[in-house]
């Protein structure tokens, strides 16, 4: 019944279409077969056909590929990044049969094994990491009208820069489908930053007859016959899920600061005069190995080993004069700075006003001597995704023309020794992914040049003040100096204002004056 589908059904054409730009070799046996067959096709062509002595199973080998259409050929990009996506059908395909053992090959090197397992969790680990899997939930839930749902989600501590470790299953076949995805990201509403996606694996099983999988050819997209009992039925059961657990910062949350706006929230306990004298001898040896390792700015970024320190300050900080005219009033929701400028009132939005500092200064340094580096104290060792390793492996050059000192650890693991000085204290893990990512949406490497404002855009997004982050004077008054000093401080560098002016006569309207 074409309407109640129970199988995945047969994509038999795509063994012909592959064999028509490949030289294929195909080898099968069944389990009731004393022999095999194997033949070997070159451009469609069956060139040779013969019964062989082979194990129960089918293999088949592709070599060539676009041999016999080289215009094809141009457009295929570098051999990690197609491979990252041979890694991500894997992937998919593995997280959905965890019972089935997966062994993925590159370049004679393995580089995904995946075990047979009866538990998610664990394929889940061997997939996607040990660390992600650490901060991954259950969940299960029963519509009571034919809808379940089991899978694994994300806590809100971990996100990504993209969708694409938001893996769905609609009876065990994958899809990449609008309502679904959009009931995943209304789940996490309110839990997330803006443009940061959550990790989830969930299978959703239903009756046949209630979802339509031939809407599109590759079937990654379906059609639901109740499609917002569907939608609501997700929002609910992650709702549920994510409600069971205490909330903690994500990783590097609150860390987000700079040279200019050094600043910790971290309370301390009483000092005794000991204890005073020895943080002052280590702030002082500090400062002197940032001067030296990274030529630090005149006011020293706090990294995160001084924030292990009680009671740990960013030091004196000289008060920055305002631009002619312009006095501070103060700090609305620890989000907006509120200004007087002659006889107007500004409203400054600090998120956008650092990121677009940030962003000019990384660009002011790429077009002089490079963009100023930073040791880390301890090499972070991080160790990512299929897709995230392979294109990080096919641009280590860039990363380290952006500051960056990466170096490959085996599998997909790496070590970041170095990062640019203006985004040295924050979570070096969230920074790569995000870098990679952006780096993966551009394309080839030629491109780069063209894109090379998104790449600091990301850069600059990670090394800014957070909207909800209390400032002192000083670092508000900093803030409007260094906006002042820079061209285009009118918007943020993906296009966001940074201002809005409101004229006396503007204000006096409000209260019907004039």
């Amino acid at each position: 019944d074409l309407f109640a589908l129970h199988t995945m059904g047969f994509r038999g054409e795509a063994l012909p279409a592959i064999a028509s730009v490949t030289r294929l070799r195909l080898t099968t046996r069944s389990v009731d077969d004393e022999t095999g067959w194997q033949i070997y096709a070159e451009g469609g062509t069956i060139r040779q056909a013969d019964a062989v002595g082979v194990a129960p199973g089918t293999v088949v080998e592709v070599r060539n590929l676009f041999f016999n259409t080289p215009g094809r050929r141009k457009f295929l990009r570098k051999d990690e990044t197609e491979f990252g996506h041979i890694a991500d059908v894997v992937s998919r395909l593995a997280l959905s049969r965890p019972d089935i053992h997966f062994r993925l090959l590159h370049n004679g090197r393995n580089v995904l094994e995946a075990y047979r397992h009866n538990r998610l969790e664990e394929r889940a680990a061997a997939m996607l990491g040990r660390n992600v899997a650490a901060d991954l939930l259950t969940v299960e839930a029963d519509s009571g009208s034919g809808e379940m749902l089991v899978g694994l989600l994300g806590t809100p501590g971990v996100s990504r820069s993209s969708t694409n470790t938001i893996y769905t299953y609609i009876n065990g076949r994958f899809v990449r489908d609008r309502v679904v995805q959009h009931a995943i990201l209304e789940a996490y509403r309110s839990l997330l930053e803006k443009r940061r996606y959550p990790i989830a694996v969930l299978f959703i099983d239903m009756p046949p007859e209630s979802v339509d999988v031939n809407v599109h050819p590759t079937k990654h997209e379906v059609r639901f016959r109740n499609q917002q009992q569907v939608h609501d039925f997700i929002v609910t059961s992650l709702r549920n899920r994510l409600q069971q657990i205490s909330f903690e910062p994500a990783r590097g949350a609150g860390v987000f600061q700079t040279a200019a706006f050094s600043h910790t929230p971290v309370a301390s306990a009483p000092q005794t005069p000991e204890q005073g004298g020895y943080r002052e001898r280590v702030q002082e040896s500090l400062a002197a190995f940032n001067e030296k390792v990274a030529g630090a700015p005149t006011i020293a970024a706090i990294s995160t080993v001084k924030g292990e320190i009680d009671g740990w300050s960013s030091g004196r900080q000289e008060t920055q004069q305002l631009p002619e005219g312009w006095r501070l009033i103060g700090q609305y929701l620890n989000s907006y700075l509120l200004c007087q400028a002659d006889d107007e009132l500004v409203l400054v939005d600090q998120h956008a006003a650092h990121e677009r500092i940030g962003f000019e200064r990384l660009r002011n340094q790429l077009a002089s001597d490079g963009i100023e580096s930073q040791a880390l104290l301890f090499p972070a060792v991080l160790e990512l995704e299929h897709r995230e390793a392979a294109v990080l492996a096919e641009h280590l050059d860039d990363f380290a023309r952006f500051g960056f000192e990466v170096e490959a650890f085996g599998g997909r693991s790496f070590t970041v020794k170095s990062v640019p000085a203006l985004v040295a204290d924050v979570d070096v893990e969230r920074l790569v992914r995000d870098l990679a990512a952006e780096l993966n949406e551009i394309g080839r490497a030629a491109h780069l040049d063209n894109e090379i404002e998104r790449v600091l855009a990301v850069l600059a997004c990670h090394s800014m003040v957070r909207a909800n982050q209390a400032l002192s004077q000083s670092e508000m008054q900093q803030l409007l100096h260094d906006l002042a000093a820079i061209e285009f401080g009118s918007c943020c560098p993906h296009g966001r204002p940074i201002m809005h002016r409101l004229s006396k006569r503007e204000v006096e309207k409000l209260f019907h004056r004039g």
